[in-house]
């Protein structure tokens, strides 16, 4: 394993890959994206005057390369350190993701934020926060320690469902950057109702992404709140285990609440970024959930009988 400095540096990277998610998240709620329009300096310089517009997209520059180096620094040391393949290529990964976003960033830039390239530097952010994450926990000592798996009674297993969770958020936080890329913030403009009705006319693309997304929100409501509720019932000894469950539950709740006060205050800044990161958060907190329970709970061993090709047993 590697020593405890090479997990705080991970946590330390995922935790300022957050905060590039709230800042890139604030230039969007800004409409500050092409306020600095060449790359990769801005206005031909390395430090232009951080005023208006510039503050966001070149403040949003200068923690992207902050995170690039934290990225490159904990790839080369988790390459010296650490003994497990995996880890490594997960390391180095992260390096080339990171890279990609840089790049997908200066072609939003320089096409002046087309939709779909815009939307991808979104989705990829979301990618490499994953992976960021995967590396902090991966790297820390509870991950190391010898456990004895607890067993689960049934399907589907703790792990299926923590994996459904964070497929189910990463498609929303899809559905979301697509909304907030292509102007649909604010398509239906009352919550919870749409329009007035429970299914509103669903006459224009704006409308219908809106509508996708908060259709997203139930899927993500149920997948979550069915891998709590296993969790409580079943495993709430483990605190590996109840820790994340509680705090999905809790930042799913906060992320509901942004949402229907982001359409009541006519999309205020604040709001807006804060649901962005917040988004982010519920997906790392499900991605450290599946994490821990592909690690501490065995599948249900498959009954005798079980299976086509399996003989049957009688007594």
């Amino acid at each position: 394993m590697c020593p405890l400095w090479v997990h705080r540096l991970a946590v330390t990277t995922a935790g300022a890959t957050l905060v590039l998610i709230f800042v890139g998240a604030l230039v969007t709620s800004t409409g500050s994206g092409l306020a600095v329009p060449d790359w990769p300096l801005s206005f031909g310089q390395v430090f232009p005057p951080m005023v208006g517009g510039v503050l966001y997209e070149h403040g949003h520059r200068l923690v992207a390369a902050f995170v690039g180096m934290l990225t490159v620094t904990l790839m080369v040391i988790i390459t010296h350190w650490e003994p497990r393949h995996w880890v490594r290529w997960i390391a180095r990964g992260a390096v080339v993701v990171v890279l990609l976003q840089g790049i997908l960033g200066g072609i939003t830039v320089l096409l002046r934020l087309p939709t779909v390239v815009s939307v991808m530097h979104a989705c990829l952010a979301q990618a490499f926060f994953m992976l960021t994450i995967v590396l902090a926990i991966c790297t820390g000592p509870s991950w190391g320690k010898t456990v004895i798996p607890l067993v689960e009674p049934k399907r589907p297993t703790l792990a299926s469902l923590a994996a459904l969770t964070v497929g189910a958020i990463y498609l929303q936080l899809i559905a979301g950057a697509l909304m907030r890329h292509t102007g649909a913030g604010l398509a239906i403009p009352d919550f919870p109702l749409a329009f007035g009705r429970v299914f509103p006319p669903l006459e224009s693309a704006a409308v219908i992404i809106h509508f996708i997304h908060r259709l997203g929100a139930l899927v993500v409501t149920g997948c979550a709140g069915w891998t709590v509720v296993r969790v409580m019932r079943q495993y709430r000894q483990e605190r590996l285990l109840v820790r994340p469950a509680m705090l999905l539950a809790a930042l799913l709740l906060m992320q509901l609440t942004l949402g229907a006060y982001t359409i009541w205050s006519q999309r205020a800044i604040l709001l807006m970024t804060a649901h962005v990161a917040v988004g982010a958060a519920v997906l790392a907190t499900s991605l450290a959930l599946m994490l821990r329970a592909m690690r501490l709970v065995t599948p249900p061993a498959r009954m005798v009988g079980d299976g086509v090709l399996s003989a049957r047993v009688t007594a």
